[in-house]
């Protein structure tokens, strides 16, 4: 995709291991970005960062253009709100939110104000993931199914408070449920069983008349398969098996400021990460806590 213009100024809201891994590295090293500055609870973390730091987060709004966002769900549904208030770009993390009542309230701001948003669903930056879906498309596809099998909840960085209060469906969901839903059409309802902080499944219906399973889990010990997708239809199967490639974060940053100089949506857009919440909270609604 070619750059137009100059580089969008990206403020980054954040600067946990996330952030420090993925997101100021990507938007500092992006053509079509420049990383502006960053905000965190803990200063210390973000100079880390390489950027200029600011005390108010309302200062780094005042000085970008777009915002993207490394904090958890709840942090991000109040801090995006303002930054959409504050006629920003968002570029947000996948669950757009805790809950689904902040879902939407982000969600609303965003449409209100007009300004575009765009999640981090790695894997549909992959180009590996959109060869796939384009295999896919042409099966005229019938069902599916998916894993992530992971070991977050054991311990390291990505151990954090939210995650091991809430567990795999909010975590993981957002990924797998986006692949199926791309690969098989819409989903229109889902029934969960488990325990997300052990092992749990989905059973996805989609608008298609297709159907799809989902095998979650976060606390597997061993050597870990890779992330999987199967799809069968009545004109063969496609099936991927991958983790995001280093191609993955810098299409995500170049699709971002196209995104912005271009105005208008994108396909990952907030209103599709409601969506996502939508479907978690029905699912996280029929397991026990």
């Amino acid at each position: 995709m070619e750059r137009q213009g100059a580089p969008v100024s990206v403020g980054l809201v954040g600067a946990g291991p996330w952030a420090e891994m993925v997101h100021a590295p990507t938007l500092a090293a992006s053509p079509d970005t420049r990383l502006a500055g960053v905000w965190a609870r803990r200063p210390e973390a973000a100079a880390r960062l390489g950027a200029p730091v600011y005390e108010r987060v309302e200062d780094l709004f005042d000085n970008c253009e777009a915002v993207a966002f490394a904090v958890p769900p709840a942090v991000q549904a109040d801090l995006a709100f303002q930054a959409a208030k504050a006629g920003k770009a968002l570029l947000l993390e996948k669950p757009l939110a805790a809950d689904l009542e902040s879902a939407r309230r982000l969600a609303d701001a965003i449409a209100t104000a007009g300004v575009p948003s765009q999640m981090v669903l790695s894997w549909r930056y992959a180009d590996a993931t959109r060869a796939f879906l384009d295999r896919a498309a042409g099966l005229r596809p019938f069902g599916g199914h998916a894993s992530f099998i992971a070991n977050g909840l054991l311990g390291g960085p990505f151990a954090t408070p939210w995650r091991l209060e809430r567990g795999a469906i909010l975590d993981l969901g957002p990924h797998m449920i986006d692949l199926m839903e791309a690969a098989l059409g819409r989903v229109v309802s889902v029934q969960a069983h488990g325990d997300p902080l052990a092992w749990c499944g989905l059973l996805l219906n989609h608008e298609t008349g297709a159907s799809s399973e989902i095998s979650l889990c976060m606390t597997a010990r061993g050597d870990l398969p890779p992330v999987s997708v199967a799809v069968y239809g009545e004109e063969g199967n496609a099936t991927f098996t991958d983790a995001p490639a280093p191609e993955t974060f810098s299409n995500m940053v170049t699709e971002f400021a196209a995104t912005v100089r271009r105005g208008g949506g994108h396909p990952l857009d907030a209103a599709h990460g409601l969506h996502l919440q939508e479907l978690i909270t029905q699912a996280e609604s029929q397991l026990s806590p």
